[in-house]
């Protein structure tokens, strides 16, 4: 029963996050308008408990996608951390009950300070929802607890609430590749993101490649040769005709090499190849190949120029040296 409670509790995990989906209205326009409108600013979020955790990830989020965040507790916050908010800031208070005691303290210092709130609750009539000049609804029908008690599917909501206005934001600032790039110097994520295939793609005699008139036995020994688990089949003039993977050659060889014919001559390389293979630019980023692949799920990329003539070969490895790139998104 173990797998089917853990289906039970996503399935309501998801229930949840689609509820939310729903009940978004213009109050969504209006909460981006509004920490738009007054640069520059930042956006402080506040909230205690699970929501002041989700809170914190949420700043995270948001500072790595354009919208300066910081995360203040309400508590510290009645304690000094206050003189952190500034006149042109905005501040988002998570709270699902909306009656969270220490947070409507700090509420009504903001209020004479006339910050404007935004409100993530999952009560709309409440304390929270009252001081608030937009309120976002995280209301879920049910908690993923069995005992109804423990933040489960509400947090999970809230949480996903607010990556959606995170991407609501970048979306609004134009916010681009590089833009993320500049917000992540010194990671690994960073330096996927800045180098192009170009820096990191094999060429010349280490790229696996045969004529598309070459034998059979040419072309496995130019596989096994490079190994990179696949060879690319070019033509006379050097654009790219197909490639052969590991895997094409086991279903080659399933389908056609009975008892007794181990050593068929003459194997047509067009009736093993995989046509038109998924190819990349020189000039793209790592990034785009790693999506790339991961999408199509192979670990191997022809790099063309604008004639379809191989400049290179990218590996999944090449991605992932010795370290410096990982999957992190």
């Amino acid at each position: 029963m173990t797998v089917e409670h853990a289906r039970e509790a996503l399935n309501i995990e998801a229930k949840g996050i689609y509820a939310v989906r729903d009940a978004l209205g213009q109050e969504f326009v209006q909460a981006v308008d509004l920490i738009m409108a007054c640069p520059p600013s930042r956006l402080i979020i506040t909230g205690i408990g699970k929501s002041g955790l989700v809170g914190q990830k949420m700043a995270a989020t948001f500072n790595s996608t354009g919208t300066p965040s910081c995360f203040l507790h309400p508590v510290e916050a009645m304690h000094g951390d206050l003189g952190m908010v500034g006149a042109n800031d905005v501040v988002l208070a998570i709270s699902y009950s909306g009656e969270t005691t220490e947070l409507n303290r700090l509420l009504a210092s903001l209020k004479e300070r006339a910050v404007p709130v935004i409100a993530m609750t999952g009560n709309i009539r409440s304390s929270l929802a009252e001081q608030a000049a937009v309120v976002l609804s995280v209301a879920v029908p049910m908690e993923a607890c069995p005992l109804g008690l423990a933040p489960t599917a509400s947090t999970t909501a809230t949480l996903a609430l607010g990556d959606a206005l995170a991407v609501a934001l970048l979306r609004r600032r134009r916010f681009r590749a590089e833009d993320f790039r500049r917000n992540h110097p010194g990671g690994s994520l960073g330096e996927r993101l800045k180098v192009a295939v170009r820096e990191v793609m094999l060429t010349g005699d280490k790229v696996p490649m045969v004529s598309e008139t070459a034998a059979f036995d040419e072309a496995i020994a130019e596989l096994n040769r490079k190994n990179l688990g696949a060879v690319l089949i070019n033509s006379a003039s050097g654009e790219l005709r197909g490639i052969i993977t590991d895997g094409d050659l086991r279903r080659y060889l399933l389908n056609n090499l009975l008892p007794g014919k181990l050593r068929k001559a003459g194997a047509d390389l067009a009736g093993i190849m995989t046509r038109t293979p998924v190819s990349i630019g020189p000039d793209l980023m790592a990034a785009d190949a790693l999506s790339l692949m991961q999408e199509k799920d192979i670990t191997v990329l022809a790099v063309l120029d604008g004639r379809g003539s191989v400049l290179g070969i990218l590996h999944l490895h090449d991605l992932l040296g010795k370290g410096e790139f990982r999957f992190l998104i």
